[in-house]
């Protein structure tokens, strides 16, 4: 056990020593859900059973299994240290050769390394990938240097020392440096967490809590996997500083590596004195206690969240009595997105100037986004606030799948609103994307080309929302439904002009009489296409057709006779039986069968099929 603050910096400088003296290769291993799907695990197992045939000893080679190293669409994914050399899409097979290759002859394996889709040079080290250049990584950097499931990996990197820096210091002086930093909640609303936790401290309440939400989706998987003790740290330093001596963590019961992982840091925390009674010898007591959620997408929303901890159904309250009044079972109460307390102990550590330098005006630090959709590189990417979208999207996600064109950007979840070509070089802070018509949400980005039609892009986000409805007040419950009946009459060939005034006053009762921020948001999808994309609209409703050849009612297929060569492809891959024609004949196309899946097209191999 660690009983203060000398002895934890005592082990931190033995553990750094041993590293600094370390002269052999490491070999980290991205263990995230995403790699592990891909069979991370087994390749694992294969590379210390590999190093132990060949008899190497931990001088020659040590194996890391770290946390998600962000570029998951390449997993499984491996760097070997310290020469940072990038290893991509490995397969059990490979394991004999990286041993026998890279490890005893320092030889790079050409198949292994990443090809670039844009330059089609092939790159050996991380640095030099495109997908990271851009990227400022605070929070997952230490993913592929440490073991999630041991504190002494952490402890190693600094880990805690924030926390022993916090207890010397008054909580009112934590509270002004977060305050300094401009640090602003990562869970959407960004509002600026100094605040919260000042007016959480102010509260005349001897029973406080704090809440940490990591029931998001990709991002907070990822840091609860690849760095628990990050948000434990955190925790800790916000709970002093407010006067709270119990916490919860809030993760999805969907998200069982990440359970695991929270667990084992509780514990060991424990273990080492840095949770639970007289932490580091400061006289402050503190415990930390896992609460799985449902997974609704509701309960991301404050109130509900705290409901479910409760027991109760994941509902919504009124927003007028704040969680820092009255939260948890009704008392004043600090939640904040995982990202948001991950931040704490770099702020603490570096000084509230040096994370305030990052950034932009209003908007400091870096975010971290799930970048995903028709780009050339997907994953999770962390990035100073106030970088564009054009370099976000060009430059680290490689630009367009098959060099379509950019159409838009969604940007914040299912709530969040598209973003169109024009607004390419917007920033991504809280108040442009505001300005925008969207939200940070989320974090997510789904980016859509030239073949997205977003009519029905927001029809299909409308069904979400409505779907995820908690249904508890009128204007989300119902006013979705019948958002979404419009939406589907436009994309069915039935729309009316009348219908884009009536899209407008529906969005604007929801978005200002709903009860929380899901139905407030609601509109964005409906809002932000209206805005950007009426033409597309006016095309569906007044020509009957979708520019994008995406709504089934409003296409047709036909085969042109002049370029059939009657390869019977078409028909072969028809799952309807809908084309006939004799081999080495033109065929046609039954439109009273053809179900307009769009195979023929695709599989055509001389573009015989036309999409009208």
């Amino acid at each position: 056990m660690i009983k203060n603050s000398q002895q934890l910096n005592a082990f931190a400088k033995e553990i750094q020593t041993k590293k600094e003296k370390y002269k052999g290769k490491t070999i980290a291993i991205c263990n995230g859900s995403s790699c592990r799907a891909l069979g991370a695990d087994k390749i694992t197992q294969l590379i210390r059973d590999e190093i132990k045939k060949h008899n190497l000893d931990v001088d020659v080679v040590n194996v890391l299994t770290t946390g998600c190293h962000g570029f998951c669409e390449r997993g499984p994914l491996m760097i070997i240290q310290p020469e940072e050399i990038f290893y991509q899409k490995i397969k059990p097979e490979d394991v004999p050769e990286i041993i026998t290759e890279t490890i005893i002859d320092d030889r790079i394996i050409d198949k292994l390394i990443y090809n670039d889709p844009k330059t089609k040079k092939k790159i050996v080290y991380k640095p030099d990938i495109s997908f990271y250049k851009k990227q400022m990584r605070l929070l997952f950097e230490s993913n592929e240097h440490i073991n999630p499931k041991k504190i002494d990996d952490y402890i190693g990197i600094g880990g805690y020392s924030a926390l022993a820096k916090a207890l010397t210091m008054e909580p009112e002086a934590i509270i002004e440096e977060i305050l300094k930093a401009g640090l602003r909640g990562r869970g959407g609303g960004g509002f600026l967490t100094g605040w919260k936790w000042k007016f959480c401290r102010n509260e005349k309440n001897d029973t406080k809590y704090v809440i940490c939400n990591a029931a998001g989706a990709f991002i907070a998987r990822s840091i609860s996997e690849g760095n628990p003790h990050s948000v434990i740290e955190g925790m800790i330093i916000g709970a002093y500083a407010i006067g709270a001596y119990k916490g919860y963590i809030y993760v999805r019961h969907g998200y069982p590596l990440a359970i695991e992982n929270f667990n084992l840091a509780i514990e060991s925390a424990k273990e080492f004195g840095i949770l639970g009674q007289n932490i580091l010898e400061s006289g402050f007591d503190f415990e930390i206690v896992i609460s799985r959620g449902c997974g609704e997408f509701i309960a991301g929303e404050s109130s509900a969240l705290i409901a479910s901890i409760e027991g109760k159904a994941a509902i919504p309250r009124p927003k007028h009595i704040h969680a820092t009044e009255k939260g948890l079972w009704n008392r004043p109460t600090l939640l904040n997105n995982i990202e948001t307390w991950a931040n704490i102990p770099f702020i603490i550590n570096r000084g509230a100037d040096c994370y305030a330098s990052v950034g932009s005006e209003k908007s400091k630090g870096t975010k971290i986004f799930s970048l995903v959709g028709k780009v050339n590189s997907t994953g999770l990417i962390e990035v100073p606030m106030g970088i564009t979208l054009r370099e976000v999207i060009f430059d680290i996600g490689g630009g367009m799948i098959n060099g379509k064109k950019f159409k838009a950007v969604q940007i914040g979840g299912p709530s969040g609103g598209l973003v169109p070509e024009s607004l390419l070089d917007l920033h991504l802070d809280f108040d442009s994307l505001k300005e925008a018509g969207t939200i940070m949400g989320s974090s997510e980005m789904i980016v859509f080309d030239e073949d997205n039609c977003m009519v029905d892009t927001a029809k299909f986000f409308i069904k979400y929302l409505m779907d995820e409805s908690c249904g508890k007040c009128t204007p989300c419950r119902e006013g979705l439904v019948q958002m979404h009946d419009i939406l589907c009459q436009i994309t069915d060939g039935k729309g009316r002009e009348e219908h884009l005034d009536m899209l407008q006053e529906l969005a604007w009762g929801i978005a200002n009489t709903s009860l929380c921020q899901l139905g407030k948001s609601a509109p964005n999808p409906v809002l932000s296409t209206l805005k950007y994309f009426k033409d597309e609209y006016e095309t569906h409703i007044r020509d009957k057709k979708c520019p994008a050849g995406v709504c089934k009612a409003l296409i047709e297929y036909i085969i042109d006779s002049e370029k059939c060569i009657g390869c019977t492809l078409c028909a072969k891959r028809c799952p309807v039986n809908a084309i006939s024609g004799e081999k080495k004949n033109p065929h046609e196309i039954d439109p009273m069968i053809c179900i307009k899946c769009g195979i023929c097209y695709e599989v055509c191999p001389v573009n015989a099929v036309e999409r009208k």
